[in-house]
């Protein structure tokens, strides 16, 4: 049996190595388009598909390999006599190996503003056609996507003229992950153009960025994977300066620290463990900002994870290096802290991009059998319909310090209270099943400080207790959700107290 490749590339790293191997080994090398031009150009001698097809590319090169002179020879049974006498009888050669990759569909819709057609036109019709019908026909045919392939494939056919089962069934399956991953990117982008929340289908595609050497616990397994065209600002597309690889658990905490310090313009340090803030700062420099989140709880923060807002200088490293961190994530870094920090062998610099050019992605939670899928919580303080709701309005000075806990508290697990002043958390209480042992946890650890400061709910008050505890621990200012049938009873031991109460008709609850 005569011998045939077709390769069709969009992107041709490693090619003509490639195709200079088959023509060696004997192939007869098909190709066509831009492909066919650049290996000519390079000395190997190609057949052009239209010489096989006996018809010309058209339609501007729309049509150019569905045909069934290509097709019938990707998906022949090479051991049916019925196959083979039709391929005889309509005298179409078989092909062994196929190399294709796709049109950059995605590098064409990661460009900004790109134009509607210029996406259409990057929508690969043949390619995926022929990849999938050589996949599906790996009993006879290599199919090869992926550059990193190459090598393997070659040795194999220099080896023993041919590919081994085993390995056309692993790059079969490959190319199906990706002209699924391919065409999941159309359907997003195609969706997303037609302003549909929730469609009847939700095809979503994630690439791996590494393998963890654990999940949760050692004895679990787990791989970190990231969205193609997602957001800079994340975990994922994260630079590592320094320090070990990171950790499944380091994973769910970073992202955690992040999503609470791009709450905040001003300079801001969080520091997070088991997913929960145990500090929160504000300040005029990130040094000062940085002091107040070790501040609210010095304790809880050894092998924690920090992030903040802005370039970590000499200053704050100094403060930085001090403590036992798993992770600091920042903007950047400047030479002294980075030659501070980094004679720590083991804690992890991590510079993210805060620029956010992307809209926020859904949130997606995988429950066993099923996926749910919601819009993330951007709510804030200037998106409520707030309304004071005692006879004390609150002052300045604790509007701030509602607003500061109002920002944190949505971050933290539910139930979930934050006691804060106008700059710092300095009490958090989280995932309790009552809402009155969540503010008991937060009151305590604020201890003396809670005088005059201000407690944020994630929730409504189902009853007074709350309200009479922050009263006995000196909270002046209270935020909350409002809307429990027992709210007259929250205000009205409010206002014995001289408590200042507001609602904002938003619950924040964060499972």
């Amino acid at each position: 049996m005569s011998k045939r490749a077709l390769i069709s590339l969009s992107d041709k790293s490693g090619i003509l190595e490639f195709a200079k191997e088959l023509e060696l080994l004997g192939y007869e090398i098909l190709s066509t388009g831009g492909t066919k031009a650049f290996l000519e150009q390079n000395g190997v001698a190609i057949t052009s598909v239209d010489q096989v097809t006996n018809f010309p590319e058209i339609l501007d090169g729309r049509v150019k390999t569905l045909n069934p002179m290509i097709h019938g020879g990707l998906l022949a049974k090479h051991d049916d006599p019925s196959h083979q006498a039709q391929l005889e009888e309509h005298q179409i050669t078989p092909i062994q190996v196929v190399c294709v990759n796709l049109y950059p569909f995605r590098e064409t819709i990661s460009k900004q503003d790109v134009a509607f057609e210029d996406a259409i036109e990057n929508i690969d019709i043949g390619g995926p056609s022929m990849l999938r019908s050589a996949a599906k026909n790996h009993q006879y045919v290599t199919v090869v996507t992926d550059a990193s392939d190459y090598d393997e494939v070659l040795a194999q056919l220099k080896e023993t003229g041919e590919t081994t089962l085993e390995t056309r069934r692993k790059l079969a399956a490959k190319v199906f992950r990706h002209t699924a991953a391919y065409d999941a990117l159309i359907a997003g982008y195609m969706t997303d153009l037609t302003g549909e929340e929730f469609p009847e289908l939700l095809t979503l595609t994630y690439e791996r960025k590494q393998s963890l050497r654990y999940g949760e616990n050692p004895h679990q397994q787990a791989a970190f994977y990231k969205r193609p065209l997602g957001s800079d600002f994340s975990i994922a597309s994260a630079t590592q300066l320094h320090g070990k690889e990171l950790s499944y658990n380091n994973i769910q905490d970073a992202n955690a620290a992040i999503q609470i310090v791009k709450e905040f313009k001003l300079p801001a340090a969080v520091a997070v463990k088991h997913m929960n803030p145990c500090g929160v700062g504000t300040g005029e420099t990130i040094s000062d900002a940085f002091n107040k989140a070790y501040e609210a709880d010095s304790t809880s923060i050894f092998g924690g994870i920090v992030a903040l807002n802005r370039e970590v200088d000499a200053a704050t490293a100094k403060v930085l290096a001090g403590i036992f961190l798993e992770i600091i994530i920042a903007p950047s870094f400047s030479d002294e802290a980075i030659a501070m920090l980094t004679a720590k062998k083991n804690i992890r610099l991590l510079t993210i991009s805060y620029e956010q050019t992307k809209k926020d992605a859904w949130n997606t939670v995988s429950v066993e059998g099923g996926l749910l899928v919601q819009s993330p919580d951007t709510f804030g303080l200037k998106d409520a319909d707030v309304k004071v709701v005692t006879d004390r309005e609150p002052t300045a000075e604790e509007w701030k310090a509602l607003e500061l806990g109002w920002s944190v508290v949505k971050h933290v697990k539910s139930n979930a209270i934050v006691v804060a002043t106008e700059d710092m958390t300095i009490g958090v209480g989280a995932g309790q099943m009552n809402r009155v042992g969540s503010a008991k946890i937060a009151l305590e650890q604020a201890g003396q400080r809670a005088t005059g400061a201000g407690l944020a709910s994630d929730a409504f008050f189902p009853m007074n207790d709350t309200v009479e505890v922050a009263a006995k621990a000196g909270i002046t200012a209270i935020i909350q959700t409002g809307g429990s049938v027992k709210d007259q009873d929250s205000i009205d031991k409010a206002n014995e107290y001289g408590i200042a109460m507001v609602f904002t008709g938003v619950r924040h609850f964060k499972h």
